[in-house]
């Protein structure tokens, strides 16, 4: 029998914080508290090390999260957690070059090298370097890129001989040599760069830039698979590491590149709801998708829309209330603990230790149809969670005096509080200081009766935004914003998939039977 997990959530701090809980769990007390990688459920439930990812690669996710949601929202983190993750992540760099490397086994040795988990090092050093001032991190961010310069360039890439040769290295390519491998790290080195102002980062971000646009991100905005790699999250990431790059340096020419793929290529691996296949190769699951991927488009429509065209925000915001906020795993009570008579703490509490997590979900709910397994892999809750963070940056954001209310959240500061118009219809937007007011409209809002229904206010249609020029603090601002309602198709490679929309939030979607849903069946 089909359960409808009814985790339709759009409060974002809240799922943030649920997500840090998550990350708080994932310390593996029989492996000196490294991080699991691996997480299943269903059929079976445990969380495992991973000889590619562990070290290597989720404290840097988590990290970035982590230290993102205590900076974004006040998201209290115990000290433990951040020490824990930072000695996993110092440890993967503790090899014979700045790379991060991941042990073969659990005891086993630090040798594994995939140009991967780049990213991942670097967003774990970024984060250490901009929330807590390390100066360790710093050196080794030094230290990475120049080995990088040292053993890599972009016409013979890595250098084994050496590597492999001299330091007994294992490089793995996992997934193709460049989008799939130091690509990804644009990213980070963007954010790293930005606090540090390094010139070394500065000058790799170039590099890698300049072959990213040259050979992938072209005029036409296609995506060929089969060069970029069928590894999904690695062309979000590097689209939106490409839009992170732009907004650093006011580069509308590399921001039209990001925005011609982002309106053609992604559709190919991506919904209207944001939902985007894990592997986009011919033979993959058509329905089993992935939250980090999901991450990445909304950071990418947040940079548009900011940069670009306020239209993506009603992206964004769909992709919120849509897909990401209703993957999160807010009901563990199917999942069934495993026996463990030997104490294994993988199979210890593993239903508890996964509640908040974000994993592979097809549209409709956590278990796509035709797919046995059901996995949160603990790497996913944290790009997720870093995504989330920046929603919350910019659901309310003042731009040239003017306090913009970019999505229609319930969000509270000293400057405003906006009450969401989900599910009552109407808006509530009460000022707190004596500041001009915009706020976008979505497109299925009539202007003409909402400008009426606002004394002293106009119209802006280049960006649908209400104004309100002389708005009085602490009045509230009552704004009718009747739910719409509208159906969607989802075209997905095996089937369609409708979905009833009031507004931008879903309220029902075809199920075909699936179990776990996050919405009635239409």
């Amino acid at each position: 029998m089909t359960r409808v997990q009814n985790v339709n959530q759009t409060d974002i701090p809240d799922a943030i914080r649920l997500a840090t809980r998550t990350m708080q769990n994932v310390f593996d007390a029989d492996d000196d508290n490294t991080p699991f990688f691996h997480s299943l459920v269903r059929p079976t439930a445990n969380l495992e090390f991973f000889h590619s990812f562990s070290e290597a690669h989720v404290p840097g996710r988590h990290l970035n999260a982590l230290l993102n949601a205590e900076d974004a929202i006040g998201a209290e983190i115990p000290e433990w957690a951040i020490e824990n993750h930072a000695r996993a992540a110092f440890s993967s760099y503790s090899g014979p070059v700045a790379l991060p490397l991941n042990r073969d086994r659990i005891g086993g040795t630090l040798k594994r090298f995939l140009p991967h988990n780049l990213r991942e090092g670097f967003h774990a050093l970024y984060a250490l370097t901009a929330f807590r001032d390390s100066e360790e991190a710093q050196s080794i961010a030094e230290q990475s890129i120049a080995d990088i310069d040292r053993y890599w360039n972009e016409n013979d890439g890595w250098d084994r001989a050496t590597l492999e040769g001299k330091y007994g290295l294992e490089v793995i390519e996992w997934g193709g040599p460049f989008i799939t491998g130091i690509a990804r790290s644009i990213g980070p080195l963007v954010k790293y760069s930005k606090v540090t102002g390094s010139p070394a980062a500065r000058a790799l971000i170039d590099r890698l830039a300049e072959k990213t646009v040259g050979d992938y991100f072209t005029e036409d905005g296609s995506f060929d698979y089969s060069r970029w790699g069928s590894h999904t999250h690695s062309t979000t990431c590097v689209m939106s590491s490409l839009a992170q790059l732009a907004a650093l340096d006011g580069n509308d020419a590399l921001l039209e590149r990001v925005a011609i793929f982002y309106d053609n290529g992604l559709r190919f691996i991506s919904d209207d709801l944001g939902w985007s296949i894990e592997n986009c190769a011919p033979d993959a699951n058509a329905d089993r998708g992935e939250a980090n991927n999901t991450g990445d488009i909304l950071e990418t429509a947040l940079i548009l829309g900011a940069m670009r065209d306020s239209k993506y925000f009603q992206d964004a915001e769909r992709i919120l209330r849509g897909h990401l906020l209703p993957s999160q795993l807010r009901d563990v009570s199917w999942i069934v603990d495993p026996p463990n008579p030997d104490g294994i703490d993988g199979l210890r509490d593993v239903a508890n230790r996964h509640l908040g997590a974000f994993g592979f979900p097809a549209p409709y709910g956590h278990a796509p149809l035709d797919y046995e397994e059901i996995r949160f892999n603990m790497d996913i809750v944290g790009g997720a969670t870093g995504s989330l963070c920046e929603a919350w940056r910019s659901t309310v954001r003042e731009v040239d005096g003017v306090t913009r209310v970019n999505m229609l959240f319930d969000y509270d500061d000293d400057s405003i509080r906006v009450e969401s118009p989900y599910p009552s219809g109407r808006l509530r937007v009460t000022p707190g200081i004596t500041q001009p007011v915009a706020i976008r409209l979505p497109s299925w809002v009539d202007r003409d009766s909402t400008v009426a229904a606002v004394p002293g206010s106009t119209f802006d249609p280049a960006g649908r935004w209400l104004q309100i020029e002389a708005p009085a603090p602490n009045e509230p601002i009552d704004i009718p914003i009747p739910l719409t309602e509208e159906t969607i198709i989802l075209r997905h490679r095996t089937r369609e998939i409708g979905v009833q929309l009031a507004g931008d939030a879903v309220v029902a979607m075809d199920n075909f039977g699936a179990d776990l849903t996050f919405f009635p069946d239409r």
